[in-house]
């Protein structure tokens, strides 16, 4: 046998163990003889250079540390799930979903919720090019490296048909027997041992280092799609899309049933709740998806969650401790929130010291006192609450909450609305709470996008009385800047640019960083393709606001009170006065907007501007834009590299443009 064909016989070996392994849970061979063949290809490489492939199995050994990740866009983004906490929330779900779907019946596909981290990868032309975090949904970091080290996770497709391109989301996870021995050894060596497998997973992922983390003991499952571009017609479903990645060699979950009806997703969840602690990983509950893929196109989205999708959490993991104090803290939007101080307990797979009170009532309700011992929940990554208060177990020298009648920042006297149960400051900027909150809001990437304006600046710019309101912040010097602590020359001159910079932004986006109450990017989005204009959104009455999507009463006389108020339209005035401007999208209704009740898709590669550029031209025009093509697409924009997309236009007799009649029909439509 020639070095060649030892090399390929080793690697095909090597390759099908691991599928048996990590895929099937039937290994075949010992750790010894796989150690041994894994070893013999590496000195075959060491020896004959020529012999090694990208994606050979000893390629998973990791490299030299980073200096740092690298930022990684996602095309699509990879939204987070709303929650169902009980048996009426995922009822209430399962209500929604099929009246907007107009059917008695729903199939679900039901999977565990594993608790880990969730990253996406990438394939192109079926080898693994790259991988990155969640970030925020819109940017996540590049852990390409460290993903390559993980050995369930194919570094080259197998099967029939892999696309050309082909992003998948999954959950990167610690199963429990990895950490479990993790921990132990790292105990016997006299090193810190990780708190919980999750944990574990995640700084396993951070490590700038990935020969660490080829040291980890972790797993992959896929749960979705991204993007995809085939030449072949894709599953008509959620559960035939998994199928579809296992046969490709990507890890799947083995436990993910499809059921019609919420009777039967609450038995799934029963089920699985009863088979929790024998599995060989943790999952913090189970996550439901419409089945049918042409339902979820239909449902859509809102904010950052799907509205076909929802996970249903186990019940929250309690501890009792004692409460030791209670502060105050003053939000953005002056709403004061009570803060419990707690003698440190350890909940949920992590050291709690901190729970909300939510408000004055909730106070009330529990009949809480500091020196109580009192019930801590923490379930998963939701900020820990106070559920409940120990009676029997009251000190004789507890201490009676008592909220406070003035703002804890600022002295004003506090404010209830009527129907609210939050008391606020209402001296807006003036305090300093509200407008380090303010700032922190107005600066942030999916505002503003002020790079380098943290925190500590703001806290400083706040003490030096640099700052009054948010447009203040174009009226900083040089000077003032490098006169801070711990900011110098360059950093200084790098925040100016970014500051110069951000003035360049669209409707949308300063909608939403003005920080009206109740209003996100989705509904700054709509505002603003809705109206058109500043001008006309501030003119609006709250029955003209009305009729905008998802602009409920609340929403609309929230926005209607922002405007009306002569300080606000101050503070626009000065930012507008400052330099900052947007591009016109047309006045009026959104229903008079060149392309309103158009669906449009863009796909492929484009040459003068990203595919988020063009989608966002198209939405100023009042198109709707989608990720995927349905009978309900208008136009189809195709460049270089569409695959599955153009071909499913192509068999719906969708329009179909390049890049050049793209341009061409905004330029006639914008001007």
């Amino acid at each position: 046998m020639t070095p060649e064909e030892e090399a390929e016989s080793l690697r095909s070996r090597l390759e099908q163990w691991n599928a048996e392994y990590y895929r099937y849970d039937a290994p075949t061979v010992t750790d010894s003889e796989y150690d041994r063949s894994l070893n013999r290809l590496r000195d075959l490489e060491t020896q004959y250079p020529q012999l090694l492939h990208p994606d050979s199995p000893t390629q998973r050994v990791g490299a030299a540390p980073l200096e740092g990740f690298a930022s990684v866009t996602h095309a699509l983004p990879m939204l987070s799930l709303d929650n169902a906490f009980n048996e009426a929330d995922l009822a209430a779900f399962d209500a929604r979903v099929r009246e907007r779907l107009g059917i008695q019946e729903v199939s679900y596909c039901c999977e565990p919720k594993l608790d880990g981290i969730a990253v996406s990868i990438l394939w192109e032309s079926g080898e693994l090019r790259q991988a990155a975090t969640r970030g925020d949904g819109t940017t996540g970091e590049d852990i390409t490296m460290n993903i390559r080290t993980i050995d369930c996770i194919p570094l080259s497709l197998s099967g029939h048909a892999v696309p050309e391109l082909l992003e998948v989301r999954g959950e990167v996870y610690m199963p429990r027997d990895g950490f479990e021995k993790f921990n132990a050894r790292a105990r016997a060596e006299g090193t810190k041992p990780f708190v919980n497998p999750r944990n574990a997973a995640a700084g396993s992922l951070r490590q700038l280092d990935s020969r660490i983390t080829r040291r980890r003991p972790l797993a992959f499952c896929a749960y979705s799609l991204g993007r995809v571009e085939s030449g072949e017609m894709l599953p008509e479903t959620h559960s035939e899309t998994i199928k579809m990645l296992s046969g490709w060699g990507i890890p799947v979950s083995g436990l993910f049933q499809v059921v019609t009806g919420v009777g039967a997703c609450e038995n799934y969840y029963s089920d699985m709740a009863k088979r929790r602690d024998d599995l060989a990983f943790d999952i913090d509950g189970i996550v439901y998806k419409v089945d049918n893929l042409a339902q979820q196109e239909r449902l859509g989205a809102v904010s950052r969650a799907p509205r076909w999708a929802v996970a249903r959490k186990f019940p929250a993991q309690e501890e009792s401790t004692r409460l030791l104090d209670v502060e105050f803290q003053v939000g953005r939007t002056g709403a004061v929130t009570p803060v419990a101080r707690l003698e440190p307990v350890f909940v949920g797979g992590a050291t709690v010291s901190n729970a909300t009170l939510h408000n004055a009532d909730e106070i009330e309700r529990l009949d809480v006192r500091v020196g109580d011992m009192i019930i801590v929940r923490r379930a998963g990554d939701v900020i820990p609450q106070v559920a409940g208060v120990v009676q029997d177990q009251r000190p004789p020298e507890s201490e009676e909450i008592v909220f406070p009648q003035h703002c804890p920042a600022c002295g004003s006297v506090l404010l209830r609305q009527e129907g609210e149960a939050v008391w606020r400051c209402n001296d807006g900027l003036l305090c300093p709470a509200q407008r380090r909150g303010a700032l922190a809001h107005f600066v942030a990437r999916r505002a503003m996008d002020i790079d380098g304006m943290g925190e500590k600046i703001i806290d400083q710019l706040i003490v030096h009385d640099l700052v009054g309101d948010i447009a203040d912040i174009y009226a900083l010097t040089f000077d003032q800047l490098v006169s801070l602590e711990r900011l110098g020359e360059k950093s200084a001159l790098n925040l100016l640019q970014a500051i110069e910079a951000s003035k360049k932004t669209t409707l949308a986006k300063l909608l939403y960083a003005i920080g009206i109450r109740e209003v996100g990017e989705v509904t700054a989005r709509q505002l603003a393709a809705y109206f058109g204009s500043l001008e006309a959104l501030a003119g609006a009455s709250p029955a003209q606001l009305l009729e905008v999507e998802d602009v409920g009463p609340v929403v609309a006389n929230n926005i209607s009170r922002f405007f009306q108020e002569p300080a606000n339209l101050a503070i626009i005035e000065k930012l507008v006065n400052a330099g900052l401007q947007w591009p016109a999208i047309g006045e009026g209704s959104g229903d008079g907007m060149p392309l309103s009740s158009q669906t449009w898709v863009v796909t492929g590669k484009l040459d003068s501007m990203t595919r988020e550029d063009a989608q966002e031209r198209l939405r100023r025009l009042g198109a709707k834009v989608s990720n995927s093509v349905s009978g309900k697409t208008t136009c189809l924009v195709a460049g270089p590299g569409a695959g599955s997309k153009l071909k499913r236009a192509q068999s719906l007799e969708i329009e179909i443009i390049d890049e050049q009649q793209l341009l061409a029909r905004l330029a006639s439509l914008e001007s």
